[in-house]
């Protein structure tokens, strides 16, 4: 039986607004630069105001959002659950998921009072993206977003590893887990960032818990981390003690993907890279698309690294429909 989602994510509901800086801008701040930092909202507005730049590119965003977004633009049918507050910003947000096709449980008479999520996405000449984020209401998220009747009738659910902070959103990803077992829907998670690895790890070990996920996401430094192996060899091998399947993604020299049985090494698209903000993201989405249209993994991941490409050569985390359209008859040719 088909199910009526491909997808459904949980995640934070940030509004990324988007700046060109220089590693100067960085120093002068203190700021850390290629790491998602939490601040609150008084010290993103000076770090705006200090930018002073008119250039704004505004869209709705979270790492959970961005893959589920992409798995839409592919041709998926996806269901989001996050939160948003009564503001402009909320209103902007859902209207942008709308937009995108992307079913949530977003009602515009039913949002909370409160200050929706902000991400202040800067971006260096070297292509490398640093967050400073103020996460507003989506810090609150809990199990009240989550559907399960959506959750019923999805193919997986992907859950972000930036929940993990929250204790309410710690909930919410392990109950979404519980319910996805229930109902016999695979689980994919993504570790996110190495900071939540380094500083959360115990979280992340509870949510994969005794039984593992189906599917986990992770880059490199995660895998290492996550593991505590000094190496992407011993950590690969550790990581099948937590995921039945798993891609470890390398930035320019690719991704490794584990299918249950076999490693398969997906080749880098070779591209000149401008931002490299929501590539991960684009990789998960585009994998799970893939996945859940009958790709072997082998083929997904091909589908993921040519999408990932595509999207650090551009700025912002999303591609244009004629490059989507474009990567997939691509594919097919080849």
């Amino acid at each position: 039986m088909s199910k009526q989602y491909d997808v459904y994510g949980i995640g934070n509901a940030i509004v990324d607004m988007e700046f060109e800086v220089n590693d100067a801008f960085f120093q002068e701040h203190g700021i850390e630069k290629g790491m998602m930092t939490l601040v609150d909202e008084d010290r993103q507005h000076v770090l705006v105001n200090a930018i002073r730049s008119k250039e704004v590119k505004q869209q709705s965003g979270g790492s959970a959002a961005n893959s589920i977004i992409a798995v839409n633009q592919f041709g998926g049918k996806a269901y989001y659950s996050c939160k948003v507050a009564k503001d402009d910003f909320g209103h902007f947000y859902m209207k942008d998921l709308q937009e995108a096709g992307v079913a949530t449980n977003l009602e515009p008479e039913q949002l909370p009072e409160g200050i929706t999520g902000k991400c202040l996405v800067m971006i260096t000449p070297d292509a490398e993206r640093t967050m400073n984020t103020f996460l507003g209401i989506t810090a609150d998220l809990s199990e009240k977003e989550l559907s399960e009747k959506a959750i019923k009738n999805s193919q997986y659910i992907y859950i972000e590893g930036f929940l993990i902070p929250s204790e309410t959103g710690r909930k919410a990803m392990l109950e979404a887990k519980k319910l996805a077992r229930k109902h016999g829907v695979k689980t994919a998670l993504t570790f996110s960032d190495p900071s939540m690895v380094k500083y959360f790890r115990e979280g992340l070990q509870e949510i994969v818990g005794n039984d593992g996920v189906d599917l986990l996401f992770c880059n490199e430094e995660e895998a290492m981390l996550y593991t505590g192996k000094d190496s992407v060899e011993e950590a690969r091998e550790e990581l099948k003690k937590a995921a039945r399947t798993f891609v470890i993604t390398q930035g320019g020299k690719g991704a490794m993907v584990y299918d249950g049985q076999s490693f398969i090494d997906i080749a880098p698209n070779e591209v000149k890279a401008v931002d490299s903000t929501g590539a991960g993201d684009m990789f998960a989405g585009a994998f799970l698309f893939g996945l859940t249209h009958g790709y072997s993994f082998a083929e997904a991941g091909k589908l993921a690294s040519l999408a990932s490409a595509r999207v650090v050569a551009k700025y912002g985390p999303r591609l244009e429909q004629q490059q989507v359209r474009a990567i997939l008859s691509q594919l097919q040719e080849a």
